[in-house]
């Protein structure tokens, strides 16, 4: 069973149709017992970075997801302000502390030239076509849906696993252990992210 957290910011219903659309049995919950039964995780998120981790506070859901991810070491996948989160601190409206299971900070874009601030629409990835991730996408064919003002930047780079252009390197993708993220959207990336998404559903953490 895949559990998609819900903390009250982020397009749940789309995401879960997608998954029950490549035949998973999914649930939509902030139930950490919920959250106990499922073999893997969502963090899904649409909005502010500091709201987004007020909200998930309020519903005292911190040590919980720690305890999946951390501890017990469950495959997590985060999308959009989901991946976000799961940095140490965002400095989206100020300074904020995140989830910190990735050793990296969130930074407004700053793309050279005329391309406007929130990025929005389709980019194709640079990624490492041998990485199970990829199974089945060929890079010319490899665009993503995007919608975005802010982007992770890692300390780590083995931590960095695709990334975009827009008016420079934007991260894509991070992947630590069982922790793996997305900045853009897989469930409106039409074919290509229904195949991410069954690659990550048929990936072993």
């Amino acid at each position: 069973m895949i559990a998609i957290v819900d903390y009250g910011m982020g397009n749940v219903r789309s995401l879960a149709n997608a998954f029950a659309y490549l035949g998973e049995d999914v649930v939509i919950s902030d139930d950490p017992d919920l959250m106990d039964q499922a073999d893997r995780l969502v963090l899904p998120g649409v909005g502010a970075f500091g709201d987004a981790m007020q909200a998930i506070n309020q519903k005292g859901l911190i040590a919980p997801l720690s305890r999946q991810v951390i501890e017990l070491r469950k495959p997590l996948l985060g999308i959009c302000l989901g991946m976000q989160l799961v940095a140490h601190e965002s400095f989206e409206h100020g300074m904020h502390k995140g989830l910190g299971w990735l050793d990296a900070r969130v930074e407004r874009l700053a793309p050279a030239g005329p391309l406007k601030v929130p990025h929005v629409g389709w980019n194709s990835l640079d990624f490492p076509e041998d990485d199970w991730l990829f199974k089945g996408i060929r890079r010319q064919e490899a665009n993503f849906y995007f919608v975005h003002s802010f982007h992770m930047v890692c300390a780590n780079p083995e931590d960095l696993l695709a990334t975009t252009d827009y008016g420079g390197e934007v991260t894509a993708v991070v992947r630590r252990g069982n922790v793996l993220a997305m900045q853009f959207h897989p469930e409106k990336s039409q074919d290509n992210g229904l195949r991410l998404l069954q690659n990550w559903i048929d990936w072993s953490a």
